[in-house]
């Protein structure tokens, strides 16, 4: 396996990047939706909140590294070629999805500073970003959970096309990413 993006494949640099953001992304999504099965301020929930904000601030930072491999590696090209309005809304799509996994641990954490939280990275306590401010956290976290449930819907719809083009146009889409591919 190449390690860089080819005319024709994304490299392992890439694969790896691409399914180890949808891996911490589940486990992201997991989490919070666990603690509806614990009791408030039991250990075990507080323990998948623990987890929820770790594995964000994770996905916070491979999204840098994606960007930097993206933006030196390129994209393989689609074959046969999209027409121009799917080329436009997977790039639409993409962008979309950056935003997600840039902006949601940015608010989770402005949330957590704003409401006087610790803010755990696995053994760490990274600092506050803002002053506490109990209106704001309130505020921050609606966002944060309301972009959380687009984000059901931006990963659905990625995933979806991404099937689509394998099994209904038959094109490349989805094998350039699969890992172990040739």
């Amino acid at each position: 396996m190449n390690w860089k993006n080819t005319a024709g494949r994304y490299g392992s640099v890439s694969i790896g990047l691409h399914w180890l953001t949808l891996a911490l992304l589940i486990g992201v999504y997991a989490c919070i939706n666990l603690t509806d099965l614990y009791a408030k301020g039991s250990a075990p929930r507080e323990a998948l909140k623990d987890w929820h904000f770790m594995l964000g601030l994770t996905v916070l930072a491979l999204v840098a590294l994606r960007l930097m491999n993206r933006l030196v590696g390129g994209n393989p090209a689609v074959v046969p070629p999209l027409p121009l309005w799917q080329h436009r809304l997977a790039s639409a799509t993409h962008v979309a999805l950056y935003v997600l996994i840039l902006v949601m641990p940015i608010l989770g954490w402005l949330r957590l500073s704003a409401a006087g939280k610790s803010i755990p990275f696995f053994g760490w306590q990274l600092p506050a970003l803002l002053a506490e401010n109990k209106n704001l956290a309130g505020s921050l976290k609606e966002v944060h959970e309301t972009i959380g449930t687009v984000g059901y819907f931006l990963i659905g719809a990625h995933a979806i096309a991404a099937l689509f083009h394998h099994f209904v146009t038959r094109d490349n889409t989805l094998v350039r990413m699969l890992p172990g591919q040739r």
